[in-house]
């Protein structure tokens, strides 16, 4: 399969040829089309690309949250060998929260701003495990303390309105952590803060991630929080992975220009004072790609033989990593450093 480069017998969860699309009047989308992945457990997977580019879809039908009109349509979910896909929503229900849980990018999303912090974090103890109030509330606390944060006992006490962004976050992060899941997907849940509340935050949950164990799939458009965050890294583009390997291959030898682009758009990248460079054009619509490669239009590498779609592949340029192959879905990759820079000036 394609992905099937971190393929292994420690994988908390292995994606195969997943499609998931949203039928509307005008059309069906493909917001997600033939993606492969994998997560070992005590690893970080960063999941990038562009608004629309079905990195958050895709974390929303592993979590079994994709609403009406969209549902999907192909493909297989393994959590720990068994198929997410079709599985009946209470025994779905029963894995989210305890085995799989998600961080969203607005704390809101899962803290109630009527109830208390302790009323909260005891109501999701509880709902996984027949443990008495007390039990559950000190299980809360220790949550809390895990994640870095001073006071918990005063946090318990608190409504979310009484507390700071960055420290909602954090508790909306140790309620994920309360059951000690297999498996977190966290969807850009440090992107409404400073970057020193963020820096803080990453720090805490790496180091959550591998004293537990846990398998995280951190979402997010930012290269530079998945370069010090991830172990590895798929970079998607109109509902597909373009491009797939080891942190440090596809950040340090980027294959597809997408990813070259997005690398090469980083300000601190940019000489100062010059225009910030960027990916010409604008991403397609999902309910009329163009055929062959959905880059191609704004491909400065296009010719004829991208009028066909290209398949995820190993690059015969790519780097090879401990953890498998640099994978590649482009037929013309690999570049030297500035080329598409100079190419896009």
């Amino acid at each position: 399969m394609s992905g099937a480069t971190f393929s292994s017998v420690d994988n908390t969860l292995e994606i195969r040829h997943l499609q998931t699309r949203f039928f509307t009047r005008e059309g069906a989308l493909p917001a997600v089309e033939d993606v492969s992945l994998a997560v070992a457990r005590g690893r970080v997977l960063g999941l990038v690309g562009e608004s629309g580019s079905g990195k958050s879809v895709t974390g929303f039908s592993i979590m079994g949250l994709v609403d009406a009109p969209g549902r999907i349509i192909g493909g297989e979910i393994l959590f720990k060998g068994k198929n997410l896909v079709g599985l009946p929503e209470a025994e779905m229900r029963r894995l989210r929260g305890s085995r799989i849980a998600m961080v969203f990018q607005d704390p809101m999303s899962t803290l109630n701003p009527v109830q208390r912090v302790d009323a909260q974090m005891i109501e999701a103890v509880r709902a996984h495990r027949h443990v008495s109030r007390r039990t559950a509330r000190e299980q809360a606390r220790e949550a809390l303390a895990a994640m870095g944060i001073a006071s918990p006992e005063e946090r318990l006490r608190a409504y979310p309105h009484q507390l700071s962004g960055g420290m909602r976050q954090r508790i909306a992060i140790a309620i994920a952590m309360l059951h000690k899941p297999d498996l977190i997907i966290a969807d850009e849940p440090t992107t409404a803060l400073d970057v020193t509340i963020q820096a803080q935050i990453l720090s805490e949950v790496q180091t959550l991630v591998r004293t537990q164990g846990t398998s995280l799939i951190w979402i997010t458009h930012d290269l530079s929080v998945v370069a010090g965050l991830a172990d590895d890294i798929a970079v998607m583009y109109a509902g597909r992975v373009v491009e797939q390997g080891s942190v440090d291959a596809v950040l340090d030898h980027p294959q597809h220009p997408y990813t070259a682009g997005l690398i090469d758009s980083l300000p601190s990248l940019n000489t100062r004072g010059k225009r910030l460079t960027q990916i010409a054009g604008m991403t397609p619509d999902l309910r009329s790609l163009p055929p062959g490669c959905a880059f191609a239009a704004r491909c400065t590498r296009a010719t004829a033989a991208c009028l066909t779609p290209p398949s995820l592949e190993p690059s015969p340029a790519a780097q090879t990593s401990e953890r498998g192959t640099h994978l590649v879905r482009c037929f013309h990759p690999g570049r030297q450093a500035g080329v598409l820079k100079e190419a896009t000036a």
